[in-house]
């Protein structure tokens, strides 16, 4: 089930109607147009709340994604580059997030440093598609999983603030 705040947030994410993904040409197009908008809006609800976390851009054709996205734990700041390829099947399919510096630190994440999102993310996805886009895997999926797995990264000294001077712990 999701939680109260979840579905608020979710409420003012707008949601996408466009079907297309990497492979549809004009419709890709149409598509892209409404993943910025959405993300947009979701960024500007987070700044207005007081929860800004990440920065998003992607290439000319929205086929890649890269930004940063960080944490605050304890009035620290725990900093992460973050990228994804669009699936060429998506929307049908969900981008795999990835944090690349945490390969390897948590059970939870794939080679590559993309998180595991299959056991709460990917049936919520499936049953939204094409409403869900990149907005919602970050606000769904990215945010939680930070949630969850970087306070325990920091409990076991795998991952330390970057101006401590080493970035993370290998």
């Amino acid at each position: 089930m999701v939680d109260e705040v979840t579905k608020k947030t979710l409420a003012q994410i707008p949601l996408l109607k466009t079907k297309a993904g990497p492979r549809d040409g004009e419709q890709c197009i149409q598509r892209l147009k409404e993943e910025y908008q959405s993300l947009i809006q979701y960024v500007k609800n987070n700044k207005d709340a007081d929860n800004d976390w990440f920065r998003l851009e992607s290439n000319k054709e929205g086929t890649r994604w890269f930004g940063k996205c960080w944490y605050i734990y304890e009035l620290i700041k725990y900093e992460f580059e973050v990228d994804f390829d669009m699936p060429i099947t998506y929307p049908t399919t969900a981008p795999e997030i990835a944090l690349p510096e945490l390969d390897g630190k948590t059970a939870k994440m794939y080679r590559g440093g993309k998180i595991c999102l299959t056991d709460h993310f990917k049936p919520l996805w499936a049953r939204n598609v094409p409403k869900f886009g990149i907005a919602h895997a970050m606000a769904l999926g990215l945010g939680p999983w930070l949630a969850v797995e970087i306070p325990d990264l920091i409990a076991r000294g795998v991952v330390i603030p970057k101006d401590a001077g080493a970035g993370d712990k290998s």
